[in-house]
């Protein structure tokens, strides 16, 4: 299943059509595919820290075409998201980036301390 929304996320020949827009989505609402970017995160957040059952990764809109995916953990794991030198976290910037730019989409993460 997780191999699956990879591969339909970075264009690895998933069977889904890309029509699905998300304009026609109720406000507040996580778009589809956006909520696969979000599940993409907490996945790789996961498997990262010391306590997952801590992780929270919350979607949020910034405007009409810009939306944000925060991650909120414990204090202690923060270090291990960022990684060396920010590496880490820049890894996981650019996946994001570059999974919703296929979308269409602009989509920033950031890890709240």
């Amino acid at each position: 299943m997780i191999l699956r929304g990879l591969m339909k996320l970075f264009g690895g020949g998933g069977g889904s059509s890309p029509s699905k827009s998300s304009a026609s989505s109720a406000p507040g609402r996580v778009p589809e595919d956006v909520k696969d970017l979000e599940c993409f995160v907490d996945y790789v957040v996961r498997a990262l820290v010391d306590y997952p059952d801590q992780v929270k990764v919350i979607y949020e809109t910034r405007g009409q075409d810009e939306s944000l995916i925060k991650i909120d953990c414990n204090k202690e794991d923060v270090g291990k998201i960022v990684g060396k030198k920010g590496k880490t976290i820049m890894a996981i910037r650019s996946l994001v980036s570059g999974a919703a730019g296929r979308m269409q989409k602009k989509v920033s993460v950031e890890v709240n301390d």
